[in-house]
């Protein structure tokens, strides 16, 4: 099965903070970004089925592009960054915040997950989905569970996932 994945426009929150789990919404570029996404989109259509993190600005670009009814699944969600959301990273008066930026593949954020957490639900996601009877699936989301698919399905070093991460708005192909 093909797994068309998008991750979400800008955010409207100022750089460098860490808003993971926050439902925040997208930025005032969201036309203009959502409209390059879906031209991008095109060469992966037809799409069998959507599915969507239940987060405001990955819902808002499933529908402009066209899955008004795309089906929401919470393991889609961004990684869950506890007592620091919405705070600026430099801002976080949390001593776990040095030892998290060292190996934070490893640890979790204080009160939130880990990298192996959002890994887990995402697997468990894309385990069930596997034996689904679609082709070619789109899931509209976050970088957090769009590097994990893509480890899931080999495209990615174990120590590096971030390296396949799209940017805002962007589109990668995996297969499961």
């Amino acid at each position: 099965m093909e797994v068309i994945l998008v991750r979400h426009t800008t955010p409207n929150v100022q750089r460098g903070t860490c808003y993971g789990w926050s439902d925040v919404d997208v930025a005032p570029t969201f036309e203009a970004e959502a409209a390059e996404t879906l031209r991008n989109l095109q060469q992966y259509l037809p799409i069998d089925k959507a599915f969507t993190s239940p987060l405001q600005r990955a819902v808002k670009l499933a529908s402009y592009c066209g899955f008004k009814d795309a089906e929401k699944d919470s393991r889609l969600k961004e990684m869950n960054m506890g007592e620091w959301e919405m705070q600026p990273y430099d801002q976080i008066q949390d001593p776990a915040l040095e030892d998290w930026y060292k190996d934070y593949l490893h640890l979790p954020a204080t009160g939130g997950e880990s990298f192996p957490m959002l890994y887990g639900r995402v697997a468990e996601f894309l385990s069930h989905l596997k034996f689904q009877p679609y082709r070619r699936v789109a899931i509209f989301a976050h970088a957090g569970p769009i590097v994990c698919a893509a480890m899931y399905a080999g495209l990615c070093a174990k120590d590096n996932p971030f390296a396949v991460a799209p940017t805002f708005g962007g589109i990668i192909k995996i297969n499961i």
